[in-house]
């Protein structure tokens, strides 16, 4: 697993420590900043397969390859968060993903016999065990809780919120609160013959 290259990524962030200058345009004191800014941007978007506007990832940030990661616009990535992504992870618009979450796309067959490399060689190069991937998608409009733990193949519908520490082992529909270990749906936040959630209202 490679992490990301946070010294290159942690030089772009705004120095809270120094001082500011008093002289000097409002233009010139602002340069600085916006300079970092852009310069966090062009790293990201070397690193995902693609960023929608207004992306922040905080640091550290780990991934498996980044080229596989696929962020919309008006997304939070707190620090400290691991993306395993073997296979695509897709996230929407306006999304919240706190701190020290973690999205699995990689896994292994549960029975030993299958999980393992038949007649194994460590001259071969070959891992020792089977290893497959399936792709994560989290919706639009979602909150995903502190230390939130979701698994490959999991689809997360738009609006939905899972509370911290959850670990999400299936699929969570649209508009829901989904909480625990394995995480269940404990309420719905809008039913759903109800679709005010992707309406804007008029008057």
């Amino acid at each position: 697993m490679a992490q990301f290259d946070a010294k290159k990524f942690a030089e772009s962030q705004p120095k809270k420590d120094t001082p500011r200058k008093e002289k000097g345009s409002r233009e010139e004191k602002q340069k600085p900043q916006a300079e970092q800014k852009e310069e966090k941007r062009s790293i990201l978007q070397q690193l995902f397969g693609s960023i929608g506007a207004n992306v922040s990832v905080g640091l550290p940030f780990i991934c498996d390859y980044g080229r596989n990661i696929y962020l919309g616009n008006n997304v939070s990535v707190n620090m400290n968060c691991t993306f395993v992504d073997c296979n695509k992870i897709t996230i929407g618009d306006n999304v919240l993903i706190a701190s020290n979450v973690q999205l699995y796309t990689a896994s292994h067959p549960v029975a030993l016999s299958e999980r393992l490399t038949p007649d194994w060689n460590p001259e071969t190069g070959e891992y020792f065990c089977r290893t497959y991937a399936l792709p994560i998608t989290i919706g639009n409009g979602c909150w995903l809780g502190g230390g939130v733990i979701v698994l490959p193949g999991v689809t997360i519908g738009d609006g939905s919120v899972i509370g911290a520490g959850s670990v999400v082992t299936k699929d969570v529909p649209a508009n829901s609160v989904a909480v625990g270990n394995p995480c269940r749906v404990i309420r719905e936040l809008f039913p759903a013959k109800n679709d005010n959630f992707h309406k804007v209202p008029h008057g």
